[in-house]
């Protein structure tokens, strides 16, 4: 399944695995929310509800799709974060892994904290 995350300046597409939070996020789409950054990660809450699955990961690669179990959040990393040694992308906590972004992940680095982000399954 794919997804078109887009906010004022600026787009980007994912690809989902299949897992159990991409399930429960898929019959929440279409969602809007507001954007948080932390370092080199766009965050942004989203009315999901899941446990931590068993190969939640902390440290990923950049473009991963993650949802931030505790705070509710689709995290994106595309970079550093504050917690992170040298350049990994670390997350504050383990994640569920629900994906990849398609092409370059510094297209989020365009995103401002309180910008409007939409979420929604993408037309192929």
């Amino acid at each position: 399944m794919k997804i078109r995350i887009s906010w004022k300046s600026g787009e980007a597409f994912g690809v989902l695995n299949d897992t159990a939070t991409t399930a429960k996020l898929l019959k929440a789409l279409p969602c809007v929310s507001a954007a948080n950054t932390w370092g080199e990660e766009v965050y942004f809450s989203l009315p999901v509800r899941v446990a931590l699955e068993a190969d939640a990961q902390e440290v990923v690669p950049a473009g991963t799709i993650c949802f931030w179990v505790q705070g509710s959040s689709l995290a994106l990393p595309f970079g550093p974060t504050p917690v992170s040694r040298g350049k990994e992308c670390r997350l504050v906590t383990k994640v569920n892994v629900l994906g990849r972004l398609e092409g370059d992940p510094r297209v989020l680095a365009s995103v401002r904290d309180g910008d409007k982000i939409t979420v929604e399954i993408a037309n192929e």
